[in-house]
């Protein structure tokens, strides 16, 4: 029978074993603070193998961080399980080689998941794959050097925006992944209807259209959190949201996917374009500035010549109106059709301006939404811009909205639309607003050709694994 006495003296027991113990199971923190001949634990996948005549050495990582932890394994804690790409557990005694590299010397080994490299394994060691071949294995890439530095970046830059918007006071909404609404207006949308026949059979039964059995209406994923933004922006102040957008748009190029993410945000009692573009303008610079402090070696991993902020960084952004783009082009030869600048077009304003991000302004009314507010000196413009960066061209696109009830109402591509409209009855305000690509922001913060790397798991036409 254990009296008090006893289990105060296991509890004493087990709370200097802990204390021995200073376990991080982060090599990033054992890395940023090392505590020189502490016990400490390691969890990870080994990188790399070197067997010696007594030892092995093992480099070891855990996502947290680019960086290995040298890991030095006695001959005698070897198993025949130990392999590149196998996941470990260690404990030991951390030091310093006598080079002065951080090392862990093993006391204890465990092989927590085999990997027979002959059994189908596609990477291997030492060896620098291609983003084509990498791309084939979404199940297994964030393994590999280059995703898993792309994802921690990608990390960084979400943090990075949040804490943006929250330092200027911006309230974080989640719209919506489901909607009635079709925001840009273009039919590329992603319909939603219920994949189980008795719950469609009994609803049919009720007289339901087909298209809208589960909802009662027609119900679509979500392409923008924009006007549901608006809502919430005319009775809160200045909003904004990160999520999911969707768009069903027939293309397999570098730069589309059928599901990306959005930031999106809504500034209340906007008037000027201006104050967008001021929003727009730090966010990228802030974005830019900032990630170096947290993920340099990251980017260097990923392109060697990303090792420097990029020239444009304390310049202002270059502001010409869409006829001014339109001359530039047709002067260079590269003719703008009435379908608008294309994507050669738009990089090749870009290079025309030295590189230096670009907004274009005062776009025709007929190539733009509904909802944007037509300028005051010219109806057959709108208050609207787009801004274009190198590697991608356009990355952000922004407006005024149509504050005018009457205007709006005529504009109004459907009926499903009304509540937007009723905004516009009940203590108005003016707004404008943004959204940025976060896909498109990292090609261009990583150099990044594929859009497609740059999101753990990208859907594109004919494509949906996983």
């Amino acid at each position: 029978m254990f009296t008090s006495r006893h289990l105060f003296s296991k509890f004493k027991m087990l709370n200097k074993k802990f204390e021995r113990l200073k376990c991080s199971s982060q090599i990033i923190s054992i890395l940023e603070k090392p505590n020189i001949n502490d016990v400490t634990e390691v969890k990870g996948w080994v990188k790399n193998l070197r067997i010696q005549k007594e030892l092995i050495f093992a480099d070891v990582s855990d996502g947290s961080c680019n960086k290995k932890l040298q890991v030095v394994i006695p001959k005698n804690l070897s198993t025949d399980t130990l392999s590149y790409g196998s996941s470990i557990y260690v404990t030991g005694q951390l030091s310093k080689s006598p080079r002065g590299q951080l090392e862990l010397v093993a006391d204890t080994l465990k092989v927590i998941g085999r990997c027979v490299v002959a059994e189908g394994y596609p990477f291997n060691p030492r060896t620098t794959h291609t983003s084509d071949y990498i791309r084939q294995y979404l199940h297994l890439r964030s393994r590999t050097n280059y995703m898993s530095a792309i994802l921690r970046i990608r990390n960084a830059v979400t943090m990075l925006i949040y804490d943006f918007f929250h330092s200027r006071n911006f309230i974080n909404i989640h719209t919506p992944i489901l909607t009635s609404n079709d925001c840009e207006g273009a039919g590329e949308v992603f319909k939603v209807q219920p994949d189980c026949e008795t719950t469609v059979k009994a609803m049919m039964k009720e007289g339901r259209d087909n298209d809208a059995v589960y909802f009662g209406s027609k119900t679509f994923l979500t392409v923008s959190g924009q006007l549901h933004l608006e809502a919430i922006c005319r009775g809160m102040g200045n909003v904004y949201t990160l999520g999911p957008t969707f768009r069903a748009e027939n293309s397999r190029s570098r730069l589309h996917l059928s599901e990306f993410y959005m930031l999106e945000a809504e500034l209340a009692f906007c008037d000027k374009l201006e104050q967008l573009q001021i929003v727009v303008e730090k966010l990228l610079k802030h974005i830019f500035t900032k990630i170096r402090d947290t993920n340099e070696a990251d980017l260097y991993l990923i392109d060697k010549e990303n090792n420097k902020l990029p020239s444009w960084i304390d310049k202002s952004f270059i502001i010409i109106t869409y006829e001014e783009a339109k001359n530039l082009l047709n002067k260079k030869d590269l003719t703008v059709t009435k379908e608008g600048i294309n994507k050669e077009q738009e990089l090749a304003l870009i290079e025309y301006c030295g590189g230096v991000p670009v907004f274009v302004v005062e776009w025709p009314k007929e190539m733009k939404s509904f909802y944007m507010r037509e300028c005051q000196d010219d109806n057959t413009k709108v208050d609207a811009f787009d801004l274009l960066t190198p590697i991608t061209g356009e990355v952000v696109g922004g407006s005024l909205r149509e504050d005018n009830y009457n205007k709006l109402k005529a504009k109004l591509p459907s009926e499903q639309l009304n509540w937007y409209v009723e905004l516009r009855k009940f203590g108005n305000i003016p707004t404008g607003g943004f959204g940025l690509g976060l896909e498109r922001l990292l090609q261009v913060l990583c150099k990044i050709s594929n859009i497609k790397d740059t999101i753990p798991f990208p859907r594109w036409p004919h494509n949906c694994n996983m």
